[in-house]
C-alpha cells in the first residue's frame, strides 16, 4: 500500500458524500452557462434589438441562477469541509493508536517533535487537500472545459485562440510539480526540527534557568527558526519563478479575447452580444490557469505530508501480543529467567542470565550503572524482547501470553517517573481509574505519600504541574510507587523508587512493602539499605549475575556485593562500633 492508498482508504466510507458534494459542483459548473448567455441575449435582443418585454424575465433569471448557484455551493463546501474533519478524525485517531502500541525501539529512533507534527502540521496539509484542493481541481477543470465548448459554440476560431495557451500551462503544471517535491520535504523536515527542539526547551526549562542558558537556547533557537524561515522561502522562490507566468497566461486569453474578438465584432463575423457572452466566461478560463500554480503546490504538500506520517506508522512494533495469547487473570509469580541474551544493534547487554523468582519472594537487584538491572526488567515487561534464551511467569513463556494481560499483572514504578498533568488522585488511580478515593488513600498510605498529599491545600484534588512539575524527587517517587501498587499485581517492579526519598522514609516504605506477602516484588537499587532484607538478591556487572544469595551470604562471600557495602557503611561502622561485623549482623 503507498502513502496516498492508505489516506484514500480513510475516504471509502465517504465516498457517497463526496459523490453527492461532486455532484452538486457539476451542477454549479453547469450552472455558470447561464448567465454569460442570458448577457448576450441582452445586449443582442434588449439593447440592440429593442426587445424590453423580456428584460425583467432575463433580469429575474439572472438573479434566480445566481442565488441558487450560491446555495448549491454553500452546500457542496459543508460536505467538503465536514467529511475532511470527519476523515482526520478517524485519521488522527488511527495513528495515535499506532503510536501507542508502537515499542520503546520505536520512541528510540523517533523524537517527540517529530511525532508531534505528524498529529498536527502534516494532518492539516491532508484535511486541507480533502476540504479545499478536491473540489477545486474539478471544479476548475470543469469550468476550464464548459468555457472551451461555449466559446466553441459561439466561434470556433475564437475558441482555437484561446485553446492555445493549455499546451504551456500543463507543461508548466508538471515542471512546477516536479521542481517544488524536493522543496516541501526540506520545510517538512524544517518544521519537525524546530518543533522537536521547543518541545525539548519548554519541557527542560529548568535546566536552561539552572545553566543561565537562556542566551545560547536562544541563538539555537534563531538557527533552527532561519532553516524554517529559508525552507520556506525555497519553496516560495519555486513559486515565484512560476506563478506569475499563469497569471500572464491568464491575463493574456483577455488580450486574446479582446483583440480577436473585436476584430471579428468589427468584420461581422460574429455580434456585439456573443462577444459579451465569450468575455462572461472569460473569467472561467481565467480562474484555472491562475489557481494551477497554487493548486499543484498544495497537491505535493499534501503528497509530502502523506508520505511523512505513512513512513511513521507503517512500520510494525517487533513486540506484538500473539494471535491466541494465553491469559492469566492473576500470576501465581513463579518466574524463571532461563540462559537470557539481550543484543541491542551490536551491542550485547546481558549476558546468560539465570535465575528464578518463587511467588511473593522479594528479589533485590543491584549493580553498577550500565550493568544491565533496568533491562532485566524491561525484558520482564516485554518492552524488549530476549535476543537468546526466554523468561517463563508460571511457566508460560513471555511471548505466548497476552501482552495486555502480561503488563496489567506487573505494577511498574519506573526510574524515570512521569506524571500527568492531573490530580494528584488521578495520577494515583491511572492504573485502576475505577477505584475508589479510599483504595487510592490505601496505596498512598503504603507509599508513605499519604501525609505530604494531606499537607497540600487540595490535598488529593491538587493538580500537578506537567511530568510533575512542583514536586520534589521523592514525592513524585512515591506517587509513582502508589501508582503502581493500586493496580493490585502480582508482581512489582520498584526501578530506583527510593532514590530520591531520606532513610528514615526509605525504612518506612520498606517496612510497609513486607506486607505485600502475595505478591512477587522487584526491587533495582544503588543502596544497600534498600535490598538487604530481600529474600534474594543478583548482583549485575557488565551484563551478568556474578553473585546472587540472601544478604548475609553475599558479606561471607567478600565480592563486589561486600565491597559496595562496605563503602556505604564501613567507615561508619567503624567510627560507631569499631567493628564492621556489628552492622553486618
Amino acid at each position: 500500500m503507498t502513502a496516498l492508498q492508505w489516506v484514500f482508504s480513510f475516504l471509502k466510507k465517504y465516498r457517497f458524500r463526496l459523490i453527492t458534494a461532486l455532484f452538486l459542483v457539476t451542477i454549479s459548473c453547469l450552472l455558470t452557462i447561464i448567465n454569460p448567455y442570458i448577457s448576450g441575449i441582452i445586449v443582442d435582443d434588449v439593447i440592440k434589438g429593442g426587445k424590453r418585454g423580456i428584460l425583467p424575465k432575463l433580469v429575474l433569471l439572472l438573479i434566480g441562477t445566481t442565488i441558487f448557484r450560491s446555495l448549491i455551493k454553500y452546500r457542496f463546501l459543508v460536505i467538503f469541509e465536514t467529511t475532511s474533519q470527519n476523515m482526520l478524525y478517524s485519521m488522527r485517531d488511527y495513528v495515535y493508536r499506532r503510536f501507542l502500541q508502537e515499542d520503546f525501539n520505536f520512541y528510540n529512533k523517533n523524537r517527540t517533535g517529530d511525532l508531534m507534527s505528524r498529529q498536527t502540521g502534516d494532518m492539516e496539509a491532508i484535511r486541507h487537500f480533502v476540504a479545499f484542493v478536491i473540489y477545486s481541481v474539478y471544479e476548475n477543470s470543469l469550468l476550464f472545459i464548459i468555457a472551451l465548448v461555449m466559446i466553441f459554440t459561439v466561434d470556433f476560431r475564437l475558441a482555437l485562440c484561446m485553446i492555445a495557451v493549455i499546451p504551456i500551462t500543463v507543461l508548466l503544471t508538471r515542471k512546477q510539480l516536479s521542481s517544488v517535491k524536493a522543496a516541501f520535504h526540506n520545510i517538512r523536515q524544517r518544521f519537525s526540527s524546530l518543533n522537536t527542539f521547543v518541545q525539548e526547551n519548554v519541557s527542560g526549562n529548568r535546566v536552561v534557568k539552572a545553566f543561565a542558558k537562556e542566551d545560547y537556547e536562544i541563538q539555537k533557537f534563531n538557527r533552527e527558526n532561519d532553516a524554517y524561515r529559508d525552507a520556506e522561502l525555497s519553496a516560495a522562490a519555486i513559486w515565484k519563478k512560476y506563478v506569475p507566468i499563469f497569471e500572464f497566461l491568464a491575463n493574456f486569453l483577455t488580450v486574446i479575447l479582446y483583440l480577436a474578438g473585436g476584430i471579428m465584432v468589427i468584420k461581422g463575423y460574429i455580434t456585439l452580444g456573443k462577444m459579451v457572452t465569450v468575455s462572461g466566461y472569460l473569467w472561467m478560463l481565467n480562474n484555472p490557469l491562475r489557481m494551477a500554480g497554487w493548486l499543484a503546490n498544495d497537491y505535493q504538500r499534501f503528497v509530502t505530508s502523506a508520505e511523512k506520517i505513512y513512513a511513521t506508522i507503517k512500520e510494525e512494533p517487533g513486540i506484538k501480543t500473539p494471535d491466541n495469547g494465553v491469559k492469566a487473570k492473576r500470576f501465581q509469580g513463579n518466574l524463571e529467567f532461563k540462559h537470557v541474551n539481550y543484543r541491542a544493534d551490536d551491542d550485547v547487554i546481558l549476558r546468560d542470565i539465570n535465575f528464578k523468582v518463587k511467588p511473593g519472594q522479594t528479589v533485590g537487584i543491584i549493580g553498577a550503572t550500565g550493568s544491565g538491572k533496568s533491562t532485566l526488567m524491561n525484558l520482564l515487561c516485554r518492552f524488549y524482547d530476549v535476543t537468546d534464551g526466554e523468561i517463563t511467569i508460571d511457566g508460560v513463556n513471555l511471548k505466548d501470553m497476552d501482552l495486555y494481560q502480561l503488563r496489567s499483572n506487573i505494577g511498574m514504578a519506573m526510574q524515570d517517573v512521569f506524571l500527568f498533568s492531573d490530580t494528584i488522585e488521578g495520577n494515583i488511580a491511572y492504573g485502576s481509574p475505577n477505584c475508589s478515593l479510599e483504595e487510592v488513600i490505601e496505596a498512598a498510605k503504603v507509599a508513605n505519600a499519604h501525609d505530604f498529599i494531606t499537607a497540600m491545600p487540595e490535598g488529593y484534588d491538587t493538580i500537578v504541574g506537567e511530568r510533575g512539575m512542583g514536586l520534589s524527587g521523592g514525592q513524585k517517587q512515591r506517587i509513582s510507587l502508589a501508582r503502581a501498587l493500586l493496580k493490585n499485581p502480582s508482581i512489582v517492579v520498584l526501578d530506583d523508587t527510593t532514590s530520591a526519598v531520606d532513610m528514615e522514609t526509605e525504612t518506612q516504605i520498606q517496612e510497609q512493602l513486607h506486607s505485600l506477602s502475595d505478591k512477587t516484588v522487584f526491587i533495582i537499587a544503588h543502596r544497600i539499605s534498600s535490598i538487604k532484607d530481600a529474600d534474594q538478591i543478583l548482583v549485575l556487572d557488565n551484563g551478568r549475575i556474578i553473585e546472587s544469595g540472601n544478604h548475609e551470604s553475599l558479606i561471607q562471600k567478600k565480592g563486589y556485593y561486600y565491597t559496595v557495602f562496605n563503602h556505604q557503611y564501613g567507615e561508619f561502622d567503624r567510627y560507631v562500633n569499631g567493628n564492621l561485623k556489628e552492622v553486618v549482623c
